[in-house]
């Protein structure tokens, strides 16, 4: 089953035309873990964004039976756009265990790229030239051609989980680190995101897969 979910991960990543899972890690002390109650934070300025991405993570939970609050329902939109001090965190994480919370799941951007990519047709290691003109013919059109390069911008995010259980120390459960490559659709970039972030979490045992109804399962036996 194991097996059969690395090849689900490998061709989830080849299919999605806007994310790339680049690594990710777990805690090697935990084998799995089933979260009662989870905050989910998007830190993000684009408010569009970041409500599409908590509900659609919100939504994941849900049908798992987990309970889970977007931060936008937690504490004002203009919290992740403020800067805090370490007692403000603190004050934070007791506000948030004292109201049943037991996990953070907190995504950010943490670096942005820009790309410049040659076409195929033009970046060619085996060709041979016999003569300058024919080389220069071939890639004048770096100055006059938009077609010979495309511009793109590469957004790296981490997405990382944290267990807040009061009888334990604020532990980091699992990190992963996805590329957006060049976002043109908050929900076709959300989408993907979500669903990358859902599958690696099942395969890693920190989330459970979607249980179909029983019937469901015995019609199709």
């Amino acid at each position: 089953m194991r097996f059969l979910n690395i090849i689900t991960i490998c061709l989830l990543i080849v299919s999605c035309s806007t994310t790339e899972l680049v690594d990710n890690w777990k805690n090697p002390d935990i084998d799995s873990y089933s979260p009662k109650k989870v905050l989910i934070v998007g830190m993000t300025s684009n408010l569009e964004a970041r409500q599409q991405f908590e509900r659609q993570l919100q939504s994941e939970y849900a049908s798992r039976g987990i309970e889970s609050v977007s931060s936008l329902e937690f504490f004002a939109p203009s919290f992740t756009n403020e800067k805090k001090t370490e007692e403000d965190l603190k004050a934070l994480e007791g506000a948030l265990i004292k109201n049943g919370f037991d996990t953070i799941l907190f995504t950010k951007v943490i670096g942005v790229q820009d790309i410049i990519s040659y076409k195929e047709d033009y970046y060619d290691h085996d060709g041979t030239y016999k003569k300058f003109r024919e080389d220069y013919l071939k890639y004048q059109d770096v100055y006059y051609n938009p077609d010979y390069y495309e511009e793109y911008t590469v957004y790296h995010t981490e997405t990382a989980m944290y267990c807040i259980c009061p009888t334990k120390d604020r532990e980091l459960i699992w990190k992963g680190y996805i590329d957006i490559m060049d976002p043109r659709s908050i929900n076709e970039t959300v989408s993907d995101y979500v669903r990358l972030v859902v599958v690696v979490l099942e395969e890693q045992q920190l989330i459970n897969p979607i249980v179909l109804n029983k019937s469901i399962n015995e019609e199709v036996l």
